[in-house]
């Protein structure tokens, strides 16, 4: 066998053990026999959220075992097409099976990743919302061109995307912008992006053609279960209702049907302005209660914590990741030292790299802590 194979094959053996790791291989048929027993109780169904977070639980489980099991099968299959076109001299059999393998390393290689979203809520939907920073007009522009960055990311994804809220800039882009992204783990995938966002570019605004740095702030909230009691006191929020400003035509709303929730203990504001007063109010609310739940997640988890409480105005030194254009191409994270100089792939949505790199990182923070905390 070539080297090169070889090296295919170790590393989709690597990620199987990963994944067997991840699920806990030896005791999931045991798991999943509990599962089904518990599935047959003709009493299930009488507690309607335990039934659905059973059978979703249940699902999720058989679904990596699948999975693993797929891959293992896969990688048996070529293997031994190698052998045996390699032992009838049959050239067409070894490329087809080899050309195989290296698919069949790509498919492990994110089925790994997706292995290390077991976060509590990295399943869900979520809600992501862009706002413009330091650069006025610049950043405003820049913002619209990080709504379009992540709308491709998640229409290659497969997911769903939903317009909750916008406003337009005074001149070019937009100010702010909220989107509901519904698929599966797309809290997960997305939750690395909040922070703030950097961009060094040739300013299409400046006659002088002058380099100019703008700046935007991503953050990233989980759309609550419904299973999952979030309460908030009436007392504790102001309603109000406004005019949507957006970029005028026919869809432009000419009735006060955008609502604005201002949590007071907290000062979160969430805006939804697309669709009549009460879908608007529902949605608002909605959105509410999961920025409400994802601080009760960052009180769990010590260094997501400390980068909401730092996260500072949407300029210089808050910066997670930069975007450089000119006077050389380069998108880099300042967190995993991630980088790569296809700018306009980035830009056409390619993050999944950048993603991975910064789930690795906290994948292995979190094994370092829960090494240092059994010592």
């Amino acid at each position: 066998m070539r080297a090169e194979i070889q090296s295919v094959v170790e590393a989709v053996e690597k990620s199987l053990e990963l994944l067997a790791q991840r699920m806990d291989l030896e005791t999931a048929p045991h798991r999943m026999e509990e599962f089904n027993a518990m599935i047959e109780d003709p009493n299930l169904w009488d507690d309607q959220a335990r039934a659905q977070k059973l059978m979703r639980d249940r699902q999720a489980l058989q679904d990596k075992l699948d999975t693993y099991t797929s891959i293992k099968t896969d990688l048996s299959d070529n293997l031994e097409l190698i052998e045996l076109g390699e032992m009838e001299d049959d050239a067409e059999v070894v490329k087809d099976a080899e050309e195989a393998l290296f698919a069949l390393k790509e498919k492990a290689a994110e089925k790994e990743l997706e292995a290390l979203l077991d976060g509590e809520a990295d399943g869900n939907d979520t809600f992501l919302e862009i706002n413009s920073g330091a650069g006025g007009t610049e950043s405003c522009d820049w913002a619209s061109m990080l709504a379009r960055m992540y709308v491709r990311w998640a229409e290659k994804k497969g997911y769903k995307v939903e317009l909750q809220s916008e406003s337009a800039g005074e001149e070019a882009g937009i100010k702010s912008a909220a989107y509901k992204i519904s698929g599966p783990n797309a809290y997960g995938w997305l939750k690395s992006e909040s922070g703030v966002h950097r961009l060094v570019r040739i300013s299409p605004y400046d006659s002088a053609a002058k380099r100019h740095t703008s700046f935007s702030s991503v953050w990233v909230y989980p759309v609550v279960d419904d299973n999952i009691e979030i309460e908030v006191n009436p007392a504790d929020i102001r309603i109000d209702t406004y005019r949507s400003s957006g970029a005028g035509g026919q869809h432009v709303n000419t009735t006060d049907s955008a609502v604005r929730i201002t949590h007071a203990p907290t000062g979160i504001v969430v805006t939804s302005s697309e669709k009549s007063q009460h879908q608007n109010r529902d949605i608002a609310m909605k959105a509410l209660k999961s920025r409400l739940y994802q601080l009760e997640l960052d009180k769990r988890n010590a260094a997501i914590n400390e980068a909401h409480e730092n996260k500072g105005d949407a300029g210089w030194g808050n910066q997670i990741r930069s975007y450089v254009l000119q006077p050389y191409q380069m998108v880099k994270d300042l967190r995993t030292s991630h980088e790569t100089s296809d700018t306009k792939g980035v830009l056409d949505g390619d993050l999944d790299g950048f993603m991975a790199a910064t789930l690795a990182m906290d994948v292995a923070g979190k094994s370092r802590a829960e090494a240092t905390a059994e010592d």
